[in-house]
């Protein structure tokens, strides 16, 4: 089984509709793929309306989380989306994406960029705003090569010239309402420090303490130290290891099943949810 954790549509910041996401996972050769915008769970329905015989969908989100100054993201998988709590807290996180786009353009316009809202929202269309979205707009202008590029001190990266915090769950938290909703959590890409500071070992030991479920090893922004290093820690503190993509379209340059989870990872994951199961493709629309 090829089996990929960790993708994004249209419904944050991919450039595939969830839609062509899961007909794109089953061109690519993908027997399980979990969809995991942003903060939302949006386009959920419409990737399992379209889902193909074959592949089967994971529902999932990434949360936007915070823990001593340092943002981090968590990976849920198969809880219960219409649990009034994480529900709440995922609004929450979303709400503030549009005044912190806002505020980055702000930033921008001061720093000589003229990038416009309306040039962002175009670009983020009907998805969650967020950074890759402004990112995308400086590379329309020029200012940068990739999106990638963007993501410095010099514009977008944690506490760069241009960048304005949000409102972001603090993963204890974010572990506490996953579980009461059945879900799984998994810690995304720990170790991808050239995207900012990342979080100590001993706070992902107090997160193991406190029911984080796993932690995401196979990635993109890992080198095989780094790897070696997290895998190491996963068995120390008894925790799931997984890979993944990290997929957004064109937006990356990271393409579907380029990192895989062990199936036996997988069944666990399955067998520790009881918010959701996963949806088996019957043909799609």
């Amino acid at each position: 089984m090829r089996i990929d954790l960790h993708t994004h549509s249209t419904a944050s910041d991919g450039t595939d509709t969830p839609a062509e996401l899961v007909r794109n996972a089953a061109a690519a050769g993908l027997d399980v793929v979990a969809l995991t915008d942003h903060d939302t769970t949006r386009g959920h329905v419409e990737a399992t309306a379209a889902l193909p015989a074959g592949l089967t969908l994971v529902t999932g989100a990434e949360l936007s989380c915070r823990v001593d100054g340092v943002s981090m993201h968590m990976l849920a998988y198969l809880f219960d989306p219409e649990e009034p709590a994480l529900l709440a807290e995922r609004e929450l996180v979303r709400d503030n994406r549009v005044p912190r786009a806002q505020g980055m353009v702000a930033r921008l316009n001061e720093l000589g960029v003229p990038v416009t809202w309306e040039q962002v929202r175009r670009i983020a269309g009907d998805g969650s705003v967020g950074r890759p979205h402004v990112a995308t707009a400086l590379v329309e202008l020029g200012v940068v090569a990739t999106v990638s590029d963007a993501f410095t001190p010099e514009w977008l990266a944690d506490g760069g010239r241009a960048f304005v915090e949000k409102h972001e769950t603090d993963p204890f938290e974010a572990i506490r309402l996953v579980k009461a909703a059945g879900g799984v959590t998994v810690f995304a890409h720990p170790g991808a420090s050239k995207r900012g500071r990342t979080v100590p070992e001993a706070t992902i030991a107090e997160m193991a303490a406190a029911g984080l479920d796993g932690i995401e090893v196979e990635h993109m922004d890992h080198d095989p130290d780094t790897r070696a290093r997290l895998r190491g820690l996963a068995r120390e503190l008894g925790l799931l290891v997984t890979g993944s993509s990290d997929y957004h379209g064109s937006r990356k340059t990271c393409v579907l099943g380029e990192y895989t989870t062990d199936p036996e990872v997988y069944g666990e994951i399955t067998r520790r949810a009881t918010g959701a199961f996963p949806v088996p493709g019957t043909g799609g629309a």
